[in-house]
């Protein structure tokens, strides 16, 4: 019998009492309709499920999405410095942190930025 052979039974016979120790020593939670419900970032889950939602937490959302995502462009560049041209990375890094200031400008320029008017 190989080393692998006689090994997979033993992993079986470990995995199976730690599922049998989990199934007895896990189920001691009180299942109560708090507990039961799903989160929702601070709003009650058991009121109207149709309350205006504030446009300014999506807003806020979309422009960190916009901004990760220039910021995830540009993490990699400095990998790549050493694989590829100096001047080529320079302009790209140009462009890309151009794209972010200007997009940044034109939220501050719409408002997007101030929460209190």
């Amino acid at each position: 019998m190989t080393t692998i052979s006689a090994l997979i039974p033993i992993f079986f016979i470990i995995s199976a009492i730690l599922i049998i120790l989990v199934l007895l020593i896990g189920n001691k939670s009180n299942s109560d309709r708090e507990k039961l419900s799903s989160f929702e970032c601070g709003f009650d889950p058991f009121k109207k499920a149709r309350i205006p939602f504030s446009l300014r937490f999506f807003l806020i959302t979309i422009i960190f999405l916009v901004f990760d995502v220039e910021i995830a462009l540009l993490l990699p560049l400095g990998v790549l410095s050493f694989f590829s041209d100096a001047v080529f990375m320079n302009i790209s890094i140009t462009i890309l942190t151009v794209i972010l200031i200007l997009g940044l400008m034109h939220e501050w320029n719409q408002g997007a930025l101030k929460w209190i008017q």
